[in-house]
């Protein structure tokens, strides 16, 4: 039988382990890119400063930013790590990038969607789609009909014909 000192270090360390087994996007359990975190959330201001210190542009059919405006393109309450996501993109692929969707209504709702700042669009490029099918893994066919890709860090790219619906779940190894 263990003494009492014993037993406490062997129920701490039973705690520890079962700790990271079922911590949400950690352990074994956990489903990693499948969980929402808590979030940074960004203004509108402060996610073009990044884009713009970047290189990346951005546009809207409606030229507005009103996240309320379905033809504006927002990125109020965007994620920082999409942001830092899109970031990564530009520096990994060198490609001109152009942001055409963001957080405004009038996507797809769900826990990882635009509206929640978990996603992004950009305007298609032979650059950027062949970057994207060159480099990371081809995971199949959306519900929507959508070819998907997922990078190395677990980002998904869905080809949606005239642009990439992109859902960062992280930074994408910023």
């Amino acid at each position: 039988m263990l003494t009492r000192p014993r037993l406490r270090s062997a129920l701490t360390a039973l705690a520890l382990v079962l700790g990271v087994l079922f911590a949400p996007g950690v352990g074994v359990l956990g489903g990693g890119a499948t969980e929402a975190h808590a979030v940074t959330k960004l203004t509108h201001s402060q996610a073009t400063s990044r884009f713009s210190s970047s290189g990346i542009t951005w546009s809207s059919s409606g030229g507005c930013s009103n996240r309320n405006v379905s033809t504006c393109t927002s990125f109020d309450q965007l994620n920082l790590t999409s942001a830092q996501g899109a970031q990564t993109l530009k520096s990994a692929t060198g490609c001109a990038l152009n942001i055409t969707g963001g957080t405004e209504t009038g996507h797809a709702s769900g826990t990882y969607s635009h509206w929640n700042g978990y996603k992004l669009d950009f305007g298609k490029s032979t650059c950027l789609t062949n970057y994207v099918k060159g480099v990371f893994s081809y995971i199949g066919v959306r519900g929507d009909g959508a070819p998907q890709y997922k990078s190395g860090s677990g980002n998904i790219y869905a080809d949606e014909g005239n642009h990439w619906d992109v859902t960062y779940y992280n930074c994408g190894g910023c």
